[in-house]
């Protein structure tokens, strides 16, 4: 695969199929608008959430190296993401929620480089680089919090999903692209919002994934920290919304102690939330963590296990007592008082012990599909992982004996061993025959015409997870990356209007100092009477410099501006009196 972005020793690690996601952050691509999208953000949000967010947040911004003024560039932050052993890369704007956990169970940090548009600078459901970079960044300076990500990773990419899973991320994704998309009618939007809200309301029972998510959600998301009466933020989702983290903060909405009870609570990603979790630190979210993961299959196993992995219809792994990994997408099984006596894949499948695949026992020796039995034999107490040389020779279990094993449960395998697979312990994982024919009832399971059978050795199964033990074992290389969100062609006005803020911002940046601030002030309220953010750019530059006749005239237009468009004179006040704080402190 062709490598698009500036890899490092942790980069290096990555998996090919988490490397299918990374994009290059095109830093050029960044207009002066998106600029000063995302030095209002953060100027707002420093300005503010140094008095409510967690102090790891404003230390964090400077050892992430996220500067205020300026979008962050991918480069520059792994350089300084690396001395705290972490890394960025940006990826494909939403991508699957294990993928997403897996980039953090190898201690990297994802970002969608793509950046709000003007017209949500308080929200948006997609995912930006003002959420990700200025929220998600900072936080992962604090060592604790750090471990707790990276842990969430290498657990939640086990977590098991449903097909209803996958086909919500599906309309999840679809409204991120089309509502920052230029030009997307409201109509298209609001029945796009419909399909999620019709899909979260008909998931049936909770998979793994979501419940997991879930917690993800209180925490990562929208997480609080400290005391009910005096909390604080951490959650990038609230250190990245200028209109949350304020709301949050208020009585209108609940703070809850956050337990386990967090992961049977679930969200609404297109509305702000009515309720929050406060941990008492850090430490905690990871004792929470744990408690959930001790319910999920990947610890427990059994019947259940087995039944989420053939509910999800997607690759997964059952592994047995004796360590042997079992990767495919499992679609049948055989149950037999409240246990499991026969399990099945259809498709390529492979075999491993200990996330090795086993010589001879990929997808191409099992393009087919794969069926074992699981459990003891009838009428034997000892099961033959435990049986030692002499307890396999006096039940026939060796080579070149033709052998009728019949399992509790009424599994029957008859047939000749040709060999078997031994684990580190010296326990035989797996039994291999010929001209063998297995059974259930009246169910024919194998034919001897059909080859060779493998059969998995293990008295029960001890764990199920998401994906394949192996991951060298398939090809798992299938996203294509997409422009997101779709770039409409550039209108004309645009262009001038991008072109003013360039101005500005090279005046400001000492590029350029000759433009006439005035004159610029005056065509922009002219031709885009609406246009706020600008304006305040235009206003600061002239406080500054005690142009107090510009910066009077600026006022009056942005007054105007407020009473023809009341939803936004919040964030005219709130840039002004930002500006007014700046000139004052410096006087």
């Amino acid at each position: 695969m062709e490598t698009t972005y500036q890899s490092n020793p942790i980069l290096d690690k990555l998996p090919p199929h988490l490397r299918q996601y990374i994009k290059p952050q095109n830093y050029e691509d960044y207009t002066a608008i998106d600029q000063a999208v995302w030095r209002y953000v953060m100027r707002k949000n420093v300005d503010y959430l140094s008095k409510v967010a967690h102090q790891s947040y404003i230390e964090g911004l400077q050892k992430t190296g996220i500067d205020i003024d300026n979008i962050p560039n991918m480069y520059g932050m792994n350089r300084i993401l690396k001395e705290i052993g972490w890394a960025a890369v940006a990826v494909d704007g939403f991508i699957p929620p294990s993928a997403f956990m897996e980039f953090q169970a190898f201690n990297v940090l994802v970002i969608a480089s793509d950046i709000r548009q003007l017209e949500n600078i308080e929200y948006t459901p997609a995912p930006d680089i003002i959420h990700e970079g200025a929220g998600h960044a900072p936080i992962i300076a604090n060592p604790e919090y750090a471990e707790y990500l990276r842990r969430f990773g290498e657990i939640g990419c086990k977590a098991i999903s449903s097909a209803k899973d996958y086909e919500l991320y599906e309309a999840v994704r679809h409204l991120s692209i089309i509502k920052e998309a230029e030009g997307t009618p409201d109509d298209e939007i609001e029945k796009a919002e419909k399909h999620i809200e019709f899909l979260q309301e008909n998931m049936g029972e909770p998979s793994e994934m979501a419940l997991i998510r879930n917690l993800h959600w209180w925490t990562v998301e929208y997480g609080l920290i400290g005391t009910i009466e005096k909390p604080q933020l951490y959650g990038a989702g609230l250190l990245s919304s200028i209109g949350e983290s304020a709301w949050c903060m208020t009585d209108d909405v609940k703070k809850k102690p956050y337990t386990l009870d967090a992961t049977y609570i679930g969200f609404d990603i297109t509305k702000p939330q009515p309720q929050l979790f406060v941990t008492p630190d850090f430490a905690h979210l990871s004792q929470v963590l744990e408690d959930f993961a001790n319910s999920m299959a990947l610890r427990t196993g059994g019947l259940r296990g087995l039944k989420k992995v053939v509910h999800s219809k997607a690759l997964g792994t059952i592994e047995l007592s004796t360590g042997i990994q079992i990767s495919g997408i499992f679609d049948n099984l055989i149950a037999y008082d409240g246990k499991p006596i026969y399990l099945r894949t259809f498709g390529p499948t492979a075999l491993a012990y200990r996330e090795k695949e086993l010589v001879g026992h990929g997808t191409n020796n099992h393009p087919n599909g794969f069926g074992s039995p699981i459990g003891k034999l009838k009428g034997i107490n000892l099961a033959i992982e435990d049986m030692g040389p002499r307890d396999l020779k006096a039940y026939n279990i060796f080579e070149g004996e033709q052998v009728t094993l019949e399992f509790e449960g009424g599994v029957i395998v008859t047939g000749e061993i040709i060999t078997g697979t031994r684990n580190l312990k010296g326990e035989i994982v797996l039994i291999t025959f010929k001209d063998c024919r297995v059974t259930h009832d009246d169910t024919v399971l194998f034919l001897p015409e059909w080859g060779l059978y493998h059969m998995a050795v293990g008295e029960h199964i001890t764990s199920a997870f998401n994906g394949p033990a192996d991951l060298s074992s398939f090809d798992l290389i299938s996203h294509e990356i997409s422009n997101t969100p779709k770039k409409n062609k550039k209108s004309k006005e645009k262009t001038v209007l991008e072109n003013y803020y360039q101005q500005v911002r090279d005046y400001r940046n000492g590029i350029n100092s000759t433009i006439s601030r005035n004159k610029v002030f005056q065509e922009v309220s002219k031709t885009f009477p609406n246009d706020w953010l600008l304006s305040i750019e235009l206003y600061e530059l002239a406080k500054s410099t005690n142009e107090n006749n510009l910066a009077n005239n600026i006022l009056k237009h942005l007054e105007q501006v407020k009473q023809n468009t009341p939803k936004i004179g919040q964030l005219i006040d709130d840039g002004l009196a930002l500006v007014n704080q700046s000139v004052t402190a410096q006087v």
